[in-house]
């Protein structure tokens, strides 16, 4: 789209400036047909295997407002779009000191090393599990110290120059329990079911290899392989579990570690785990473009020009809509009263909490003002029933008034929120 690098530069300058914080996520969406040259097989966050996908990035600034959209070929590994989005903040957009927030999968320790350490720009991110598994076996930090904290600041020699947070959420650590023994049980029922298959009379299973192939799908599939201690012979399967090393893994159940190059002057530790968290913004306006309000997939497009502006546009759909819903928020389920809601949640690690009044409108149902309360979608909806109409006096004249449709008082609050006049178009 030849309007997308003016538009995107426009944009940045709104809402970016030098040592701003950017936000940088990922994600893919499936396309029909086989004849875009930048649909390939990939992985698909939306479970649609036996599609092409495309994949495609967001920027945005620390609120999440979507900055710049780049769309890539659908078997693009994450980490090797990180390049292209330096590139473009440092020359495109004219920005030399930024704060770049990315998930795990993103801005790995190779990513650091060959992308970020060179242009000069720093980072937010969080270790992988081997990665804080490592901590651990060096001592770096000890587990049941976090039985009574949620938080706390170290540094390791593996790490030189950054900052690590550990955090703790009891919460995601009951999850993540609950999430293994539920694996470890349906990967055993599976593995019941190939045991019983090698032992049967007729098709019998039978023959190491194949035996093999089975399990390693099974055991692949759910990721149970370190858990699990497998036997086979030609004519049978047996297995138990590694309790120690399951045992070993729960430990760290909850554990996150985030790690910077921010110095504590800049960015103070419950802040730098905020900030990490703020990553939420990038993926509710990947719901909104792909999901909730705009649906941008399936994508139906073959051209690769039309592919990149259909994003583009949905991107920009998803900015106006940025814009709407802060404002129109006494009428949503969205919370309108933010600064409450942070206020009720000192503790960073702690869930993101809503405040009172948003609580006691979903509760109802109603707005303090008697308006039943609206997803943006239904509202949206509603406000297109306002129309603009063209009334000719007669059959045999030329002469013509607009109307436009009488308002409900709903729309009518909604119009006075957003600021706008459906008469001043007259």
């Amino acid at each position: 789209m030849e309007g997308q690098p003016g538009i995107e530069k426009a944009l940045s300058r709104r809402h970016l400036k030098d040592g701003d914080l950017v936000l940088y996520d990922l994600t893919s969406t499936y396309f029909e047909g086989k004849k875009c040259p930048i649909a390939k097989r990939g992985y698909s966050r939306d479970g649609k295997k036996d599609k092409l996908q495309i994949v495609f990035g967001l920027l945005c600034n620390s609120e999440g407002c979507p900055v710049a959209v780049e769309v890539f070929e659908g078997n693009t590994a994450d980490p090797t779009t990180l390049a292209t989005q330096i590139e473009k903040l440092a020359n495109r957009f004219n920005l030399n000191r930024i704060i770049l927030v990315g998930d795990r999968g993103m801005i790995t320790s190779a990513r650091i090393t060959q992308d970020l350490k060179p242009a000069g720009l720093d980072w937010i991110t969080a270790l992988k599990s081997t990665e804080i598994q490592s901590l651990v076996a060096n001592d770096r930090f000890q587990p049941s110290l976090f039985d009574e904290r949620r938080l706390a600041e170290i540094t390791s020699p593996d790490y030189p120059g950054e900052r690590l947070v550990v955090c703790r959420n009891p919460d995601l650590a009951v999850l993540r329990k609950k999430k293994r023994l539920e694996l470890l049980a349906v990967t055993e029922q599976k593995l019941e079911k190939i045991q019983v298959a090698t032992q049967r009379t007729r098709a019998r299973l039978n023959g190491r290899d194949k035996i093999a192939l089975k399990v390693g799908a099974v055991i692949g599939k759910y990721k149970m392989a370190k858990h699990f201690e497998v036997t086979i012979t030609d004519d049978n399967l047996s297995w138990q579990r590694k309790e120690d090393a399951i045992t070993k893994e729960g430990l760290l159940d909850g554990f996150y570690v985030i790690r910077t190059s921010v110095e504590t002057e800049a960015i103070a530790t419950n802040a730098v785990v905020n900030i990490y968290k703020s990553l939420s913004g990038v993926e509710r306006a990947f719901r909104s473009i792909k999901t909730v309000d705009l649906k941008v997939r399936p994508i139906f497009h073959h051209l690769t020009k039309r592919v990149k502006a259909h994003v583009f546009l949905c991107m920009l759909a998803y900015y106006v809509e940025w814009h709407m819903r802060p404002a129109l928020a006494p009428l949503l389920f969205d919370d309108n009263d933010k600064t409450a809601a942070k206020a009720s949640r000192p503790d960073p690690v702690a869930p993101s909490t809503r405040s009172k009044e948003a609580l006691d409108k979903a509760a109802r149902k109603q707005t303090d003002a008697g308006f039943p309360v609206q997803s943006f979608r239904s509202l949206l909806t509603n406000l297109a029933t306002v129309c603009y109409n063209t009334v000719r006096m007669g059959a045999d004249t030329t002469l013509t008034f607009p109307v436009i449709t009488k308002e409900t008082s709903l729309q009518s609050k909604a119009f006075r929120l957003l600021g706008i006049n459906p008469g001043a178009i007259m």
